[in-house]
């Protein structure tokens, strides 16, 4: 298309301009083939943003015991969960103890001994109330144990140890500790049990060294779909490692191809933001689905709640920061662009920068060759920082939203250091402000 004729004689008229219209029309369809690619890599980091968030947050719970006990320690502190755990315990001991038979044996005593009637019976009318008593009695031994700091130390040691089993129950395999049982998952606290047992003993209730097996699980997690979670969970931790980075490379590479690398990028942090607000509905609506489908002679609705909430609080805390990272990439696309308002941003941030570097240079805070070079040189090193703050954000363990704007904050100090170093150099006054290129 660029070659000249045979002959190198110059174009006539008509030949230029069939060579500028032939010219064009490939630049377009150029054009149109970039932003078809950039689109569909852009869906595609649409669709799979959310997914990439679920796969770190269940890959992160199975692969780091540290993090997955951080998870489930403050159960043990949840007055809800201590509530229901007591309520279970108690109710366990209650049904190994036959109140009836002891108040009958009472009275058949009696009546051996030719007790008055009366006597005999009101000794078969005392089962209520010592049952009542009993009962009483039991809960509050069950629950400063359970209350104690003893409980929770037993149960966050029992997390510790049971998180190897905690990944075979993922995996749809059972064990000791953890288990999955029908369509519950239950954490063993037979520890707990037996602790109960002891100071009902110390306190006088003998009868309870006598109890025979109690049982010692504590329900996690009630659903009728447990297989189904078993599968997904066991597809999400093969690309827990990887979807994310495959996220990160595809938005990558769609701002790379996209004709306006500009807007590609606001399109990224705006796709991905609204993904993310759409993830923190589904855990939403999740959580209500998880709360209606728990029976209420399983869990009360409060102890549901509170399991809830805790186990998917860092996956909110993910999601969280995902979308701070996107509204920053969005915000920072619209202030590159042409646009009035960035452009008097850009043009303010210019002149106070300037100001401040000439107003080192005048107090004798001259950077000369160095700050010349940062000037020459700025699209260089304002990359360089941005690159460092991204990559901070890639080894920092977990990030929060907090860590997001901690570093952010930090990029910006430096921009301004080097934008103050570089207008103290000497080079007179700013520059005017360029239009932003297209991209």
């Amino acid at each position: 298309m660029n070659a000249q004729p045979a002959d190198d004689r110059p174009l006539t008229s008509n030949e230029r301009e069939e060579y500028e219209r032939l010219r064009a029309h490939a630049a377009v369809r150029h054009r149109r083939l970039r932003t078809l690619g950039a689109s569909v890599l852009l869906l595609l980091v649409f669709v799979l943003a959310p997914v990439g968030v679920l796969a770190r947050w269940v890959n992160s719970q199975v692969t780091d015991a540290d993090r997955y006990v951080a998870t489930v320690a403050p159960l043990a502190s949840k007055p809800a969960i201590q509530n229901a755990v007591t309520d279970r315990l108690t109710d366990r001991v209650m049904d190994q103890i036959d109140v009836k038979k002891i108040t009958d044996e009472l009275a058949d005593t009696l009546a051996a001994d030719n007790a008055p009637p009366a006597a005999v019976q009101g000794a078969r009318l005392l089962t209520d109330p010592l049952k009542g008593a009993i009962n009483g009695f039991v809960h509050n031994v069950v629950h400063r144990v359970v209350t104690s700091d003893q409980f929770k130390t037993v149960w966050v040691d029992a997390n510790e140890r049971a998180h190897a089993a905690v990944v075979k129950v993922l995996t749809g395999q059972g064990s000791s500790a953890v288990q999955a049982k029908g369509d519950d998952i239950v954490l063993d606290i037979g520890t707990v049990v037996e602790n109960v047992q002891k100071r009902l003993v110390d306190a006088g209730f003998q009868q309870a060294a006598a109890i025979p097996q109690v049982d010692k699980s504590v329900v996690l997690v009630h659903t009728d779909k447990l297989n189904d979670a078993q599968e997904g969970m066991r597809l999400l931790d093969i690309v827990g490692t990887w979807l994310p980075v495959a996220v990160v490379v595809l938005a990558g590479a769609a701002i790379w191809l996209a004709p306006s690398h500009r807007v590609a990028l606001m399109a990224a942090g705006i796709g991905v933001a609204v993904m993310m607000v759409v993830l923190f509905v589904g855990l939403a609506v999740a959580r209500q689905i998880y709360l209606d489908s728990v029976p209420l002679g399983t869990q009360s609705p409060d102890a549901a709640a509170e399991i809830y909430d805790t186990l998917v609080r860092y996956l909110r805390q993910s999601t969280g920061t995902v979308l701070v990272i996107a509204v920053i990439a969005a915000v920072a696309g619209y202030l590159y662009g042409p646009g009035r308002g960035a452009r008097a941003l850009r043009s303010g941030a210019r002149r106070t920068v300037g100001a401040l570097g000439r107003a080192a240079a005048r107090e004798g805070m001259r950077t000369g060759q160095a700050g010349r070079w940062l000037d020459t040189h700025r699209r260089w090193t304002t990359g360089i920082v941005i690159g460092a703050g991204a990559l901070a954000l890639v080894i920092w363990n977990y990030p929060t939203a907090g860590a997001v704007a901690l570093v952010f904050g930090l990029v910006l100090l430096v921009l301004l250091i080097l934008g103050v170093l570089a207008a103290a150099g000497g080079n007179g006054p700013p520059r005017p402000e360029r239009p932003a290129a297209g991209h």
